[in-house]
């Protein structure tokens, strides 16, 4: 059975509430896979028999899908060689033989969990960094409301101190969700902050501390020295902490967020990565070109405005929504 099959199978079992999430990435991807999936079709339309011609779209259709150009050559050599081993010239079969070294390319890079795990004793520390614009604050807001639901004590620190407003709109949201904001002033030492923050976490004892950082990129070496200064008051209150560092890209942004994403890498240790408005995009294989350049797992993916919508990355629902979707 091939992948694709594998999916549709796979998805037409699932249980009611596991529908409701497969269909949050179908909703979600929808953009993307008219751009993708809808141009394979085209594309076995166009040759019934593989050619080189046929090939060289191919590789145009996952460049324009932000796959990246050096995972786009990687991959068109892969399934031209396992096509040629299996003798495969239908353009279909050839199709289906793309998606699955995709996803093979994808899992290669190891397995790993996409849930936050809680630390037994004490709270787990979560630091967040992104540039501005990206969605950040209200990706820290769906982090925190996920985790309110499923019963955490969760407290949020304002360490972005240099941005005029980033304050007051997680104060807002702390507000909605009714969890505490640790604060300093405008311009305040932004460690100074993160280390009031885990050291309150630690004496209400707090579940989850998410804590916010400034998204500025003009000077990597100031930023990776805020960063480790952060990280080193905050491990002085709380044991390896930050425990998680998710960084936050906006997947509209296409290859400047593979961009965003290695600059971050360079100056401080990712754990994840959170896409967000993966739903205002129509190129999704910016996941798969992060995946590739950094090794970084995707941990959460935006999908929609809702608090809801925000779900645990899973590589079969990612494909099942840029592939099959509805």
């Amino acid at each position: 059975m091939g992948l694709i099959s594998f999916l549709k199978e796979k998805f037409s079992k699932k249980k009611d509430n596991e529908k409701a999430d497969a269909e949050v990435y179908s909703k979600g991807m929808e953009k993307s896979r008219q751009n993708f999936s809808n141009k394979l079709s085209s594309l076995s339309k166009k040759y019934k028999k593989v050619n080189q011609e046929y090939f060289e779209e191919l590789e145009e259709i996952l460049i324009e899908s932000d796959v990246g150009v050096n995972l786009a050559l990687k991959v068109i050599e892969e399934v031209l060689e396992k096509s040629k081993k299996q003798k495969i010239t239908d353009s279909e079969e050839i199709n289906e033989l793309l998606i699955e070294t995709l996803f093979e390319g994808y899992m290669d890079k190891g397995d790993s969990p996409t849930d936050i795990v809680f630390q037994e004793e004490g709270p787990t520390v979560l630091l967040v960094v992104g540039v501005n614009g990206v969605g950040k604050t209200t990706t820290i807001a769906k982090i925190a409301h996920r985790y309110l639901g499923m019963g955490k004590k969760v407290m949020l620190v304002a360490a972005d101190t240099f941005r005029a407003g980033a304050t007051e709109q997680l104060q807002i949201w702390a507000d909605r969700l009714s969890i505490s904001l640790v604060k300093g002033s405008q311009n305040a030492d932004p460690a100074s902050v993160a280390y009031d923050g885990v050291k309150k976490a630690k004496q209400e004892n707090v579940d989850l501390v998410i804590v916010d950082t400034a998204g500025r990129l003009q000077n990597k070496q100031n930023l990776m020295d805020e960063l480790s200064k952060i990280r080193r008051v905050m491990s002085k209150e709380i044991n390896d902490a930050p425990h998680e560092t998710f960084l936050i890209i906006d997947a509209t942004t296409g290859q400047n967020g593979v961009m965003q994403a290695k600059a971050f890498a360079e100056v401080t240790k990712l754990t994840g990565v959170v896409i967000t408005k993966m739903d205002g995009t129509s190129k999704g294989g910016i996941i798969l070109a992060i995946r590739d350049e950094l090794g970084t797992p995707v941990r959460f993916i935006g999908l929609g405005e809702k608090m809801e919508d925000l779900k645990e990355f899973d590589i079969d629902s990612y494909l099942y929504g840029l592939c099959v979707g509805k």
